[in-house]
């Protein structure tokens, strides 16, 4: 049986100025991210900011992960290819999927889902 959910948030407006990137875990000089929304908006769906500076983060993604380059060059290396992505384009990558994130100096839009992955393990 599922649990309620909790409400929605209302529609807002997130201001790139007002943005609050934190470091990332222990990638935290390599990655800062600034969260616009997820499981405390009632939603199943996460979003996001992050700045890569000279970063080399593998990871397995355990969610579907949307990436869109707004500055910057990102390179997403998996078991199979080599994905670069410039300002304007975009990365699609399914869960479960190993990589490495990798760009020298970017800034990027994500989208996760679901968000809770980890309660989800």
């Amino acid at each position: 049986m599922s649990q309620p959910s909790s409400p929605k948030a209302p529609a807002r407006v997130m201001r790139f100025a007002k943005a609050a990137f934190t470091p990332r875990f222990e990638y935290g000089d390599q990655a800062q991210v600034a969260a616009l929304c997820g499981g405390d908006d009632g939603t199943k769906l996460g979003a996001g900011l992050v700045r890569l500076t000279k970063a080399s983060i593998p990871w397995t993604i355990k969610y579907d992960e949307m990436i869109f380059v707004v500055e910057g060059t990102f390179t997403v290396t998996t078991d199979t290819d080599t994905l670069t992505a410039q300002a304007r384009d975009a990365i699609w990558l399914p869960a479960g999927t190993r990589l490495t994130y990798e760009s020298d100096n970017a800034l990027l839009f994500y989208a996760i889902y679901p968000v809770d992955w980890a309660a989800e393990e």
